[in-house]
């Protein structure tokens, strides 16, 4: 940055700063959009304050068919990775409901965090035997594990643009009707709600938002587990505000939290899933224990 007051900017400053941090900025800013959107729906459609990605199993389960993939199957190309990744979250999200299902008092928020950990340790465990036998797949795509930007470039925000346009405006759309379905399914039926096609679109949208963030970036948690949350202690629990609030504190979050792990981590960096993860932890706990203490 001295360069700007030292009138010392070069040809290969200007083109550092181009081909490295703008790209790296504005990927950030739409993942963590992403994240925060797909956050706020799987909390709306599973009515569960502490659903997220992370929590249940999600980032894990994209993360382990995108590691099948690149070690086996030999396979680059970013959006055949999207493809695996958006299979391998769907299939962990239905797992993990299942099973949380299963049981008296169906699928509650302390069954399903129970249940998504434990499918994440596992699923967790399988990425890293088939990282760890071979070191340049462990070298290269070592984010797997916690979660990074430090690699985007234009190419992965033109990829990810798309993605996040199909998958927020699929969530835009739903947040009317997913305000009724809060009211229970009997209300929203009489309100003239499709009840299963609303979950089935919203569950779709927000899968895609979060598999095409962790296809390229790696599995990067908390975001939407704290973001829906703020939103709703600060504004209202109208998705309307909600979604679009979410999608603006995420973008904020996942680019400070960037930023702040390029300086604690000097000379080198934090991985941005790190510094999620050190803020996300604490808001978890806290939410947990507010929810126990509604008795929800």
């Amino acid at each position: 940055m001295t360069g700007f007051f030292t009138g010392a900017l070069t040809d290969d400053f200007i083109s550092a700063v181009i081909s490295a941090r703008i790209p790296r900025t504005v990927f950030g800013l739409l993942a963590g959009a992403a994240l925060g959107v797909s956050g706020a729906l799987m909390q709306a459609i599973t009515r569960n304050p502490i659903a997220d990605p992370s929590i249940l199993g999600v980032n894990t389960g994209a993360s382990l068919l995108v590691v099948i993939g690149i070690a086996y199957l030999n396979i680059s190309s970013g959006i055949k990775l999207i493809g695996l990744s958006f299979t391998g979250a769907l299939l962990t999200a239905l797992f993990v409901y299942g099973i949380a299902s299963v049981g008296y008092g169906g699928a509650n928020s302390i069954k399903l965090a129970l249940a998504g950990a434990a499918v994440s340790t596992a699923l967790g465990a399988l990425v890293n035997t088939i990282m760890l036998p071979d070191s340049q797949v462990m070298k290269e795509f070592r984010f797997w594990q916690v979660g990074s930007i430090s690699g985007a470039t234009w190419d992965d925000v033109r990829l990810l643009i798309p993605f996040f346009v199909v998958g927020a405006g699929c969530a835009l759309l739903c947040a009317s009707p997913l305000n009724a379905l809060a009211l229970g399914d009997e209300m929203a039926v009489s309100l003239g709600v499709k009840v299963g096609q609303i979950r089935l679109f919203t569950a779709f949208a927000g899968v895609l938002l979060c598999a095409s963030v962790t296809a390229l970036a790696g599995p990067i948690g908390f975001v939407g587990l704290m973001l829906p949350h703020v939103c709703r202690q600060l504004f209202d629990n109208d998705l309307r505000i909600i979604i679009p609030m979410s999608m603006i504190g995420g973008a904020g979050l996942l680019t400070f939290s960037d930023v702040l792990g390029r300086i604690l981590g000097r000379p080198g960096e934090l991985e941005v899933g790190i510094i999620t993860a050190i803020v996300g932890a604490p808001v978890f706990i806290w939410i947990v224990w507010k929810t126990k203490a509604k008795g929800i």
